[in-house]
């Protein structure tokens, strides 16, 4: 068995899980999310929990197990707290604008470049170098953030870019000048 793949998923209160086949589908106060689960993977609904099952101990089935599981506690978590992220925004005159739902960056470029919001998606932004994208789906936020960040990657020799909170950015010495 999976370390991971063998626990339980427990569903806390509040919290509604119903397995349809192969869909499991979790409904939380802030949504609700759905997920079709591999063919080699059984899910099966206790009182207070949900068990993943795998058909057999193929290689294949083995590493969809723990997978699966973590995927399903990633919705109950998504449902119930939520999932952010922090990006700050380094360099002079850059800056992020909340427009309706969307937001519209200035990062150096002749023209601010505009970025839709996915549906789930939604940011806020205390000032204009912070910037906080949240959602219910931990994979759709982890997507959005890595969109953003590819409009201006941080630069390894100023530092200057989109930095996610937390991550450290690589840094490179410069050219050294001519001795005289």
């Amino acid at each position: 068995m999976s370390r991971i793949g063998k626990m339980p998923v427990a569903i806390p209160s509040g919290v509604e899980v119903n397995v349809a086949g192969q869909s499991v589908s979790v409904k939380g106060p802030k949504g609700t999310l759905t997920h079709v689960l591999p063919e080699l993977i059984t899910p099966k609904k206790e009182e207070n929990s949900l068990i993943l099952a795998r058909a057999n101990d193929e290689r294949a089935a083995k590493s969809l197990h723990g997978l699966s599981r973590t995927l399903v506690a990633n919705m109950i978590t998504g449902v119930t707290t939520g999932y952010s992220k922090k990006i700050s925004i380094v360099g002079v005159g850059y800056k992020v604008a909340l427009k309706g739902k969307d937001l519209e960056f200035a990062l150096g470029y002749s023209h601010p470049v505009p970025f839709a919001a996915p549906a789930g998606i939604t940011f806020t932004s205390d000032s204009p170098t912070d910037l906080v994208v949240s959602g219910i789906d931990k994979q759709l936020v982890g997507e959005t953030v890595a969109k953003i960040q590819k409009l201006r990657k941080a630069d390894p020799y100023k530092g200057k870019g989109l930095h996610l909170q937390g991550q450290r950015i690589r840094r490179k010495a410069g050219k050294t000048g001519k001795k005289a």
